[in-house]
Formats: structure tokens, sequence, C-alpha cells
């Protein structure tokens, strides 16, 4: 089988004229060997990142095979179902859907917390072939007799390491209890730590297993760079980022995470009356606050979003050309998560870290993480060079200190962090 076209893949002319309307031509590594897999009705276990293109890898073939098979769905059932660990994901998965299958007669629901549940239950009266989903409301709805998994032939579990991040474990296994024995089974995991390959032993029979993105690499594409600072200097270094970003005219959208809700709220907050439009968006914000501040972030109608981690894989939009990191994540994996909002799609991006004396130790496990140390910019007015040469004397990933081809060549050499006034 042809891979190397999408017009070459056996897929329905509806699916086809779709992908031509689109303006896909080549599938992308991941797609180009699940498809094939999973029309063969194989089980499959992939390592992939968002970003690479794996929701159409499943979305695909389930359409192709519920439009090749159909039938009549029994009430508050559904023939495929998507397990994801967040509402913005599943919305998401389900767009995906609702895009690629457009000219396909299917019916679909989302079901997830954070907005009323009367919709859903409706939604599930008749039975749809396709339900994407977050655990914790699926089981409420199931436990409430309003969802019927035992018609579900196509079952996708999809970011399997957040899954389990977030303490879904005990939630996934008991819905895995419930689906039929006969079925298509999809795991996808940004990472394969031995829990994780663990969990996949217990559902999948006999899988083909694809791998894209290695677990401890970053894309290739995203320049990165981590400034020594102290930690008051972080708020006037993000405003000299964002204030070079706008002089450039490079309205590229920009992401700046924070460690905690507070921390993201209030940052947001300085930037708005500094001048630079900003919204917040984390776990504590209502679903529909959030999926109005990313309407409003993808339109480019507020260019900056101040997220926590809640938001590391739920924003999937290809016009972010910064990523900063005001604070770096105490888990390492995190970081590749944070940075991947950038440089999606084939475009070019930027990841800046900020790196306090109180998060040297951070900085260390995530350059042990992703094999590589960071190259440091000093081409700012807050650079504190002891903090630069404390880290310097630790020891990288490899065993190797960091090498110095990589340090980018800026002029600044405040040791103490001491801002350099404006000429």
């Amino acid at each position: 089988m042809n891979t190397n076209r999408f017009d070459a893949l056996p897929l329905a002319a509806p699916l086809q004229q779709v992908l031509k309307e689109l303006g896909y031509e080549e599938p992308s590594p991941i797609q180009a060997q699940a498809i094939p897999i999973l029309l063969q009705g194989k089980d499959l276990l992939g390592c992939a990142q968002t970003g690479t293109g794996k929701t159409a890898s499943f979305a695909l073939p389930i359409l192709q095979q519920l439009h090749e098979r159909r039938k009549t769905v029994r009430p508050k059932a559904c023939r495929a179902l998507v397990l994801a660990p967040t509402r913005e994901l599943a919305g998401q998965v389900g767009k995906s859907f609702a895009t690629y299958g457009k000219l396909i007669k299917f019916r679909q629901t989302l079901i997830y917390g954070g907005v009323g549940s009367v919709p859903q239950i409706n939604a599930m009266r008749n039975g749809v072939d396709v339900l994407v989903a977050t655990p914790g409301r699926l089981l409420d709805l199931i436990d409430q007799r309003h969802v019927d998994l035992s018609q579900v032939e196509f079952f996708v579990l999809d970011e399997v390491d957040r899954m389990l991040d977030m303490g879904f474990l005990r939630d996934v296994k008991r819905i895995i209890s419930l689906l039929p024995s006969r079925r298509q089974s999809l795991f996808f995991s940004a990472t394969l730590a031995p829990n994780i390959v663990e969990l996949a032993q217990t559902i999948l029979k006999d899988p083909a297993r694809v791998s894209i993105t290695p677990e401890t690499t970053t894309a290739e594409k995203i320049e990165q760079r981590v400034c020594f600072l102290n930690r008051e200097y972080k708020r006037p270094l993000l405003e000299q980022l964002l204030r070079e970003q706008f002089e450039a005219k490079q309205q590229k959208l920009t992401i700046v995470f924070s460690r905690t809700k507070h921390g993201a709220n209030k940052l947001a907050k300085s930037l708005n009356s500094a001048g630079y439009p900003s919204e917040a968006i984390h776990g504590d914000k209502s679903q529909s606050q959030r999926e109005k501040a990313l309407e409003r972030f993808k339109k480019g109608l507020t260019p900056i979003l101040v997220a926590t981690d809640v938001a590391a894989r739920g924003v999937d939009v290809k016009e972010v050309g910064l990523v900063v990191n005001f604070d770096l994540p105490n888990e390492p994996e995190s970081y590749v998560h944070r940075i991947g909002r950038t440089a999606r799609a084939g475009a070019d991006g930027r990841a800046v870290s900020f790196c306090s004396e109180e998060e040297l130790e951070f900085l260390r496990e995530i350059e042990k993480t992703i094999r590589m140390a960071i190259p440091k910019w000093e081409g700012h007015d807050w650079h504190n060079e002891s903090l630069a040469e404390r880290h310097a004397r630790g020891k990288s990933a490899n065993g190797a200190r960091p090498s110095a081809a990589k340090q980018s060549a800026g002029g600044g050499r405040s040791g103490q962090g001491r801002r350099r006034g404006r000429r």
C-alpha cells in the first residue's frame, strides 16, 4: 500500500473529498504508519505527542469503518468511544471528527464536566456513532444509566500519560471493564513509561506499535533558550520579550506558563495594565470561560494566553510563535508538552524559559529528560551570570557540561542580576 499520499490510501470518496478540500496531500509520519494498520482492524500502541497529526490517524480509519459498516445504534449506546484527559482535548477531537466526517452520515457527541449534563443526556438518548468523553463525567452518566458501553466497536485511549498524571487510572480501568471484549483498541501516549506499557498490555491484543516522537526529545523546529535571572526581574523581562515581538511585527500568538492559578491571574492582570492584551486560563475557570478565552486567543483578539499546565495539551493553535516558561515546571515532562504548543504543523517557534535560583534543580531535570543543554540567552538586561555559572558546573544529561557551542553570544554581563540602564 502506498502511504506517501492520502489519495493512495483506501479511504472512501467522501473522506478523500474532505482531505482534498483541506489541502491534505501527504500524511504525517504517524498518519502514514497508523492508518493502514487501523484499516486492517488491528489494535495499536502509538507513542506520539500532540501536533504530530495523531487525531486524524485514528479519526479517519474509524470514520471509514463506520461508513462501510453502517448499523443502528441502540439508545444510550455508541459505536466508537474516545477517552481524553481534558475538556479542551475532547473538544478538539470532536471538532476533528466533525471536520473529517462532514460528508458522512454519522452522529457524535461530547461528554465532559464543567457544563450541565442535561444536553449530554439528551444527546445520548437515541445513541451516537462517536462519543468523545472525559473519564469523570462519563462514569457519572454511566452510573445514572444514561450511557451504555456494551456496543463499543472502537476504543481510543488518548494522551494516556496525561490521564495517569491527572489521577484517572482507576476511572480508566473501570471504563475498560465495561467495554465488550471484541473491539478494536487504540492507545496513544507521548511517553511509554513502564506503568503506561503495563496498562497497554491489559487493554490491547497483539498490537502493532508505532513510535513517532521519542519521549525524551523536543521538536527540532523549536528555538529553545533559558534566561538566568533573579525572580523579581521575571516580569520586566517578559514585557521586554513581548515588546520586541510586537515591534518586530511578529504578530504570532504567545503562551506564558505559570506554575499556579493565582500566579496566572496576577500575571495576566499585570500584562493587561502594561498594554499587552492577555487572558488567564486554568482549572478554576468554568468551561464556558475557558472556551471563550481560547476562541479569543485563536482569533488573535487576545494574543497572549497565560496558562497553567491544564492548557499544556489543550491548546492546538498553529499560530503560536512564542512560549514563555515564566515559571519552570517541577515535572520535566511538562516542559516538553508546554513548548510543544509552538512549532506546530511544520512551523517554526521559540521557547524561552526563565530560571531563578530556586528553579536550578528543575532545569537540571528538564535537561536530563530532553537529553540536551538548553542554550542560555545573555542578551537581556537582567542576566545573572553567577546563576548561569552555577548551572554550568552541574552535569548535563549525557554527563558532559553544556557545550560552549550551544551558548548564545549575548552581550549581558550583569552578574548579580542588576538591571542595566537603557541608552
